[in-house]
């Protein structure tokens, strides 16, 4: 194995990564594992898309903002080949001032390239999500 090799994470790990440091509110961590000009699309779930590490960052800070604390569980992760993840999780907190807590499940499909996320879209649907990644590998792998 050659250095590049060993020290480059798999679209898997790094998607573990991701959701650690995003557990942790790990901002610096979890920019780290983007290309500079990644996207991330919300839109699925009304709330938009983010071109930019700046941009992502900025979502990412205000969303964990609300809460008083925020946590990711990861259900599933698979690699579909040609740097496309799929990934079903729960995500989880409670509200800045109250005491209920709220849990959401979503699917969530990346492109990886050169061991940096370079697209994401998130889905409220996992079954759709799923779907969608699917659809991408195959489409990256025909090319």
């Amino acid at each position: 194995m050659s250095e590049e090799e060993s020290t480059t994470p798999d679209p898997v790990e790094l998607s573990r990564q991701a959701f650690d440091a995003a557990s942790s509110a790990d901002f610096d961590a979890l920019m780290s594992i983007y290309t500079p000009d990644a996207v991330w699309d919300r839109s699925e779930l009304g709330i938009g898309t983010y071109e930019g590490v700046a941009a992502i960052r900025g979502l990412h800070e205000e969303w964990f903002g609300a809460y008083e604390d925020h946590r990711f569980a990861l259900d599933e992760i698979l690699d579909l080949g040609h740097g496309v993840v799929f990934v079903a999780y729960r995500e989880g907190g409670r509200p800045m001032g109250s005491q209920g807590r709220v849990e959401q499940r979503r699917g969530q499909v990346s492109v990886v390239v050169g061991g940096k996320a370079e697209w994401v879209k998130t889905f409220a649907d996992i079954v759709e999500a799923r779907a969608a990644a699917e659809r991408l590998a195959q489409e990256r792998a025909d090319g």
